[in-house]
């Protein structure tokens, strides 16, 4: 089966889920909740504390073990195989079986991350690329920026697809002024897309640029990998950049940009009708702006 799976972060760890069609619910990884909650990376340490704690909640009649299902996920070898998961309301069950303030803080992510600004425009990114709209968005162009941030943000923001009339800077760096902005935008969009480079240093210069308010890195990611698709067939595996080695790449490009262009290159995929990519993709670009 072709499932949808989403990828969400917490404390920089993955919480991998795959959607349930039939029954119109998400399922999570019950070993990456268990690596989140006991802080381990050892995938052994972890899948023997789960059979630990089954055996324990199944002698105390504690029925969550019974709501478990098993789907198949990637593991770190490239193959699927079937893990234990749960859902929603199991995975707050699961929680509350580990005492202290770290699982609380957990169930608190869990529970209303979906339902924060970002959370809500992650899901329009996820409609974005499953809809007929994704075809229609001008390619390489500031009218293409709008739509996709229209899309991404409609109902979220009041100035979604609007380019600022105000000057913004982050960490000390100051944007492209407002009142030039225009100007900006028109000549990024002359700059040629031909090759990798090229497609780099526009999106670089987007960057720069930040036309939008807010959800500019979101935004101008999906912008990129429109462009790579129609100029090179390919676009970017998202999850082979880590989040500081991008972060701390996209702070350099405007004086070298070396770096950023490495990691894009390195990163990038033929797989560009994979629905699984596309998602993989917005959960990582997401994942890149929450808050350290």
């Amino acid at each position: 089966m072709n499932h949808k799976i989403s990828i969400r972060f917490f404390d920089d760890r993955e919480v991998r889920a795959v959607w349930d069609e039939e029954n119109a619910k998400w399922w999570f990884s019950v070993l990456d909740i268990i690596a989140v909650l006991t802080d381990q990376d050892d995938y052994t340490k972890t899948r023997n504390y789960w059979k630990y704690l089954k055996a324990k909640l199944k002698k105390e009649n504690n029925q969550l073990v019974s709501t478990t299902t098993q789907l198949k996920l990637i593991a770190s070898d490239g193959k699927k195989y079937l893990t234990d998961m749960l859902d929603y309301e199991g995975i707050i069950a699961l929680g509350k079986t580990f005492p202290g303030t770290k699982a609380n803080r957990f169930i608190e992510w869990f529970t209303y991350s979906d339902e924060a600004i970002d959370g809500k425009s992650k899901t329009k990114a996820y409609a974005l690329f499953e809809s007929s709209l994704i075809d229609e968005i001008e390619v390489g162009t500031t009218k293409g920026l709008q739509q996709i941030h229209a899309y991404l943000f409609g109902g979220l923001y009041d100035f979604a697809g609007q380019i600022r009339q105000k000057n913004i800077s982050k960490g000390g760096f100051k944007f492209a002024m407002a009142q030039h902005l225009d100007n900006t935008l028109r000549q990024i969009e002359q700059m040629p897309e031909e090759i990798l480079d090229q497609i780099a240093d526009k999106y670089i210069e987007m960057n720069i640029a930040h036309p939008f308010m807010e959800g500019n890195g979101r935004t101008t990611r999906v912008w990129l990998d429109l462009i790579l698709k129609k100029r090179l067939k390919k676009c970017v595996d998202w999850s082979k950049i880590e989040k500081n080695d991008y972060m701390n790449a996209m702070v350099q490009s405007p004086r070298n940009s070396t770096e950023i262009k490495n990691l894009l290159k390195n990163a990038l995929t033929d797989e560009i009708n994979s629905r699984e990519m596309f998602m993989k993709g917005i959960d990582y670009s997401y994942y890149y702006e929450e808050n350290e």
